[in-house]
């Protein structure tokens, strides 16, 4: 049993030995390989926490000029409506600016055409006057130059009414 107890058995030596050999593993793992990786993974930690701030930054800026845009977008069309009612209230305005002077225009061309036709009718009368009073003069005087009975005066005046009708 004695080889059994030296291939099984504790050493305290060994068992001390060992112990401090994990300890002083231990104390280099921590020193140069944990505090290194535990500050990488810190820096990455702060790093990717500042991503984060920032994309949440980037998106409260960027909901912002959404709004800013939606405002602006707003302005325009209430602008685009208030520019189309303008026009229209002008387009009313010349149309019946245009058609009053179309009014005007057409009433002093009738005018003109009334004061016209009363100038020729009033030209015609007296066109006719003188021609009735020059057939009247030449009645009178063919009535003088011979003697008249009643059948020459029925003869004469059945000729002056026809003349009437007739230019001279």
């Amino acid at each position: 049993m004695e080889g059994f107890e030296s291939l099984v058995g504790v050493n305290f030596w060994t068992a001390l030995f060992g112990f401090c050999n994990m300890l002083i593993t231990f104390a280099l793992l921590k020193k140069f390989l944990f505090k290194p990786v535990k500050k990488m993974i810190d820096d990455r930690q702060k790093e990717i926490d500042g991503l984060y701030a920032n994309a949440a930054q980037e998106k409260a800026k960027a909901e912002a000029l959404r709004a800013q845009y939606d405002a602006k977008l707003k302005d325009a069309a209430a602008e685009g409506e208030r520019m189309m009612q303008a026009a229209t209230r002008n387009a009313h305005i010349q149309e019946k600016a245009i058609l009053q002077e179309a009014r005007q225009k057409a009433a002093h061309t009738m005018a003109r055409a009334q004061a016209q036709i009363a100038m020729e009718e009033k030209q015609a009368m007296n066109t006719l006057k003188d021609q009735v009073s020059g057939m009247a003069v030449d009645i009178a005087t063919a009535v003088l130059e011979e003697e008249i009975d009643r059948k020459k005066h029925a003869k004469l005046i059945d000729a002056f009414v026809r003349n009437l009708g007739e230019p001279s």
